[in-house]
């Protein structure tokens, strides 16, 4: 848990310098650390979310050229 914290706080920090070196505005830069990060786990549940979806998969079967999974049969 204290790698994840750290990694947090390095991600905000960083988020800030790079934000506040661009524009020279604390505010903006405030802005963007906080807005960047929940911006970022809304996308990363959309992500996660379609990660096993049947054609995904196809496609990355494909493209390493092995055969998709194919999805479990229900019993009738």
């Amino acid at each position: 848990m204290a790698k994840t914290l750290s990694f947090g706080a390095l991600h905000l920090v960083t988020s800030f310098s790079v934000t506040y070196a661009l524009t020279g505005s604390v505010a903006v830069a405030g802005a963007v650390t906080f807005v960047e990060p929940l911006a970022n786990t809304v996308l990363h549940y959309f992500f996660d979310k379609y990660w096993d979806h049947p054609r995904l998969q196809a496609w990355r079967a494909r493209w390493h050229g092995r055969q998709a999974p194919q999805p479990a049969r229900q019993p009738a």
